[in-house]
């Protein structure tokens, strides 16, 4: 059998899944995260479910009994200085904690998926122009499973140009799903937004998945309608592009968004960006770790 293909009973459930309501059942899912846990239960419950992941809690910013829900510990800030990043403008950290499924260089206006699979840079991006700012440079996927911190921060200083959301499908984003996939992120749900930086132009990417749907924009708030609103997997969507002018400032490390349950970003930067030494599959990194210079 091939490594790299899923296994009979992943593919299976892949293609059941195509025939599932999958924004509906994942919104389901936010809405039983989002049921208030009364104080007596805080500690029992996510405390069970931290060790369940393997979530480290010591780097919470706050005790366990702080948070109401589980979506509100799932999207939980760090303790102060928990996470470094590059006091370099031209340096490319990564914007969260996650383990690096596949990395490269965009060629021909492709990037990689998994092994035999890639998919078009300008459909990911929803946007030809952006795509091919991109031409030549480097990706980078980063993978966030339920024990990772889902904060996602802006890979260096710069300033936000415009951002987009581009709908699609919630499949999963694991790895059997990544290799059983076609196109996957370009399949699925995804924010878009793209920078200006000393480095060139970046784009960071998030990815929706199955039970995740909802991504929120810090760098916007107002953007959902109301402060702290989700932009993705909702059943009126609020409108999808938004270019800033002027672009809106972010210093490095700051946060721009954040998935509410798990999922996938790809990182993009232009062709004066190359991958630093030691990234590779499989890697873990944490949110601040260099993977590219500009």
């Amino acid at each position: 059998m091939n490594p790299e293909r899923p296994s009979l009973a992943w593919r299976a459930l892949l293609g059941g899944m195509r025939a599932l309501p999958q924004g509906l059942l994942s919104r389901g899912v936010g809405a039983l995260a989002d049921i208030p846990l009364p104080g007596p239960l805080r500690g029992p419950v996510l405390g069970t479910f931290a060790r369940s992941v393997g979530i480290d809690v010591g780097e919470a910013e706050h005790p366990l009994r702080d948070y109401g829900s589980v979506n509100a510990f799932f999207v939980r800030r760090l303790k102060p200085g928990a996470r470094d990043f590059p006091e370099d403008g031209r340096t490319l950290a990564s914007p969260v904690d996650g383990v690096v499924g596949a990395l490269g260089t965009v060629t021909s206006g492709r990037a990689i998926q998994a092994k035999g699979l890639d998919y078009s840079v300008a459909a990911l991006l929803g946007d030809p122009a952006a795509a091919e700012s991109i031409e030549g440079g480097i990706f980078v996927t980063v993978y966030l499973s339920p024990r990772h911190y889902h904060r996602i921060h802006t890979p260096l200083p710069g300033s936000i140009v415009e951002a987009r959301h581009v709908p699609g499908r919630l499949f999963p984003v694991n790895r059997p799903a990544v290799q059983g996939v076609d196109r996957l992120f370009v399949v699925n749900e995804r924010l878009v937004v793209t920078m200006a930086s000393a480095a060139g132009p970046v784009a960071v990417v998030a990815v929706g998945a199955y039970n995740v749907g909802r991504i929120s924009a810090a760098f916007d708030p107002s953007w959902g309608g109301r402060d702290g609103a989700s932009i993705t997997n909702r059943g009126t969507p609020p409108p999808p592009y938004r270019r800033y002018d002027p672009p809106v400032a972010v210093e490095r490390g700051a946060e721009i968004m954040a998935f509410h349950l798990g999922s996938t970003i790809v990182l993009l930067a232009g062709p004066g960006a190359a991958l630093v030494d030691g990234i590779e599959t499989g890697a873990e990194v944490l949110a601040g770790q260099p993977l590219a210079r500009g």
